[in-house]
């Protein structure tokens, strides 16, 4: 957490001096480049203004104490961020190269996870499928049986219908 700590605090440092020295020196880059901009001739209703105006105060005449400012000090009273500070650059690595590799890990137990999931819900749908399988050949091995049947009562129906008219039946 202490890393962050400073992390955070070095960035908000940077962003105020940044919006300072935009706060003073915007307006003057502003003019300049809008005078920059012009294109072509343009016809004003009035005058060009002849301005007396001051030059805009540098950060180093505000603020004097800002110069004085050095990264070094930055953070010597907090124990943690100094002790960050002073470790090495292979040390810096090494942490990461950890943190990187905890990741990877924890992400892997994730994955394998998730797989052997996957794998048993596969493994169900299969089961599942063989059922239907098997339920469909004996639905059709029934249709069969059925069909044969059928063609054999129309076999001893049409015997039986001879019969009757030799018999002097004359049906419908």
């Amino acid at each position: 957490m202490s890393r962050r700590s400073g992390t955070c605090l070095r960035l908000c440092l940077v962003t105020f001096a940044l919006i300072s020295a935009l706060a003073v020196c915007g307006p003057a880059l502003y003019w300049r480049f809008k005078k920059t901009l012009k294109l072509g001739p343009s016809k004003s209703s009035c005058p060009p203004c002849i301005c007396d105006c001051p030059h805009p105060l540098s950060l180093v005449n505000i603020a004097p104490g800002l110069t004085n400012l050095s990264i070094a000090d930055c953070g010597s009273n907090d124990p943690d961020l100094k002790q960050e500070m002073e470790k090495q650059f292979l040390d810096l690595l090494t942490e990461e190269l950890k943190l990187q590799e905890t990741v990877a890990e924890e992400h892997s137990r994730h994955m394998n996870i998730t797989f052997g999931e996957a794998k048993r819900v596969a493994s169900q749908y299969q089961k599942e499928a063989e059922k239907c399988i098997a339920a469909t050949e004996t639905c059709e091995e029934a249709r069969e049986r059925a069909e044969a049947s059928l063609i054999r009562e129309r076999k001893v129906t049409t015997v039986w219908e001879q019969r009757a008219r030799q018999m002097g039946w004359e049906g419908e």
